[in-house]
């Protein structure tokens, strides 16, 4: 008993021994990435941006402290919005708080940000408490709570025919965690400015579906056994794919996994959202072939808590993203010129 015990303790101290060696070692890589992010990259972005090195290294994930710096670069800021413009629109915001009356339900805020779009600046607040809640720092009280506040309230006066729309608060949150108040706004507004984020935020049901038709295609290409089985089941990919868009997969995956997602995603484009769908089919593809139409659909709306980064960036690595030598951007444009032409295969 005695022997089995110190046996026990022994290995219990050698793999703690282990664990501590190994986030040194995390700890120490991610130190000697940030300064050559820092020193030799940010410095030199327009040349270096492009080049193959950098490209090995941002697929690795961006070192957290230099992450926000890079993702403002990467997204860029073609809509032109200064700190000025942000806070007269936080301005705006604040004046239509004043004068909108708080409603009593939830029901009578959704028919409130139904006829007016910036009434939306209501549906906010009931939306921020349900943000990253096993956090604790975007509800009442938290340290982030104002600043979501103020940034989703500022975009709803900014494009106030889009309005708010429910997942904006998870990508305005995470940028918060990454950059300044005004940075982060600028960011949010460019990221959602983006045609794919445009076509869902203003649910542009004949392009979603396009999108939609795009991905089947490269999923049918990477994964024919999966594909079928989906198909089988009645398994369309608007069930688990439009929470994933929406949120970024923020709200679908472990926020470091989130960002390490969204640090190609700021590299690569809406391809890459697409392609981490893929990633995602083909890590859990064993899984899912077992499963019924309700297990599939369950399983894929609420991904497991705990998912391996390694294993999905390989899985995602795996991916092709060609169809018949046609890359992702052809193959979403052929699909549109068939839309325009009302093709029966968009048509649901």
């Amino acid at each position: 008993m005695v022997a089995q015990a110190k046996k026990r303790e022994l290995k219990d101290a050698q793999k703690r021994k282990k664990q501590l060696e190994d986030r040194c070692k995390l700890e120490e890589s991610i130190g000697t990435a940030a300064q050559t992010w820092n020193q030799e990259i940010l410095p030199n972005w327009s040349t270096m941006c492009t080049s193959r090195r950098v490209r090995d290294l941002w697929w690795q994930g961006i070192p957290p402290s230099v992450r926000g710096k890079v993702w403002s670069l990467a997204v860029g800021n073609e809509l032109n919005i200064t700190h000025e413009l942000y806070n007269i629109c936080l301005a705006r915001a604040k004046e239509k708080w004043k004068t909108t009356p708080a409603p009593t339900t939830e029901t009578e805020t959704e028919d409130a940000g139904s006829s007016d779009r910036e009434s939306s600046l209501e549906l906010i607040k009931l939306d921020i408490s349900r943000t990253f809640p096993q956090l604790c720092i975007f509800q009442q009280g938290g340290p982030y709570h104002d600043v979501l506040h103020s940034i989703l309230g500022a975009y709803t006066c900014y494009r106030p025919d889009v309005g708010y729309v429910q997942g904006m608060s998870f990508i305005a949150a995470v940028l918060i965690l990454n950059l300044d108040t005004a940075d982060a706004f600028i960011a949010f507004a460019n990221l959602l400015n983006k045609p794919c984020q445009m076509a869902f935020f203003r649910v542009d049901h004949s392009l979603m579906l396009t999108y939609f038709a795009a991905f089947e295609v490269f999923f049918e290409e990477n994964l024919p056994k999966l594909f079928a089985h989906f198909k089988k089941n009645n398994l369309t990919p608007d069930i688990y794919l439009i929470d994933w868009i929406f949120t970024l997969y923020s709200k679908s995956l472990p926020l470091d996994l989130a960002c390490r997602v969204w640090d190609v995603f700021c590299r690569d484009g809406e391809e890459f959202l697409f392609r981490t769908a893929l990633g995602l089919l083909r890590l859990y593809q064993d899984v899912l072939t077992c499963m019924d139409f309700i297990h599939m659909a369950q399983f894929l709306t609420r991904l497991p808590d705990l998912i391996p980064a390694e294993q999905l960036f390989q899985h995602i690595a795996a991916v092709h993203m060609t169809s018949r030598n046609r890359k992702w951007a052809q193959v979403l444009q052929a699909l549109q010129k068939d839309q325009e032409r009302g093709s029966p295969v968009l048509k649901r």
